[in-house]
């Protein structure tokens, strides 16, 4: 498949988990529910991780040497620990310097950040056999 056929379909998959993952972190962070921002954003990246997982390994890196199984989704969690945590770390900062409100308009840069490492590591290693 191609680069750009995989960025494209990248993309895609990447607007629709990134709208589950801001969505549950917004409506988790209402100050009405009494949860902090950190465990929102963290709630919000499980849902949106848990439908990009499979939809990038069935539709964006297929390809005879690609696979989506155990070995694979051990490394996308890897990698999404790693991101989870950065991504965390700075919603946290905008948040305790510049409120909530701007921690939850910030996300879509942190996300962004986050999503070129990850496509990157997804093309390259997380959906290799």
């Amino acid at each position: 498949m191609s680069l750009r056929r995989q960025t494209v379909l990248y993309i895609l998959v990447g607007a629709i988990q990134f709208l589950v993952d801001w969505g549950v972190m917004v409506l988790l962070s209402d100050p009405r529910l009494g949860i902090h921002v950190e465990f929102a954003n963290i709630a919000g990246r499980i849902a949106g991780a848990t439908l990009g997982f499979f939809l990038n390994g069935k539709l964006t890196f297929k390809a005879d040497h690609t696979k989506v199984g155990r070995r694979q989704f051990a490394k996308f969690v890897s990698v999404w620990a790693v991101c989870t945590a950065v991504s965390t770390m700075a919603i946290h900062y905008v948040e305790q310097h510049y409120g909530l409100s701007a921690a939850q308009w910030s996300k879509p840069a942190v996300e962004f950040g986050t999503g070129i490492f990850g496509f990157l590591l997804s093309r390259h290693w997380i959906y290799h056999r």
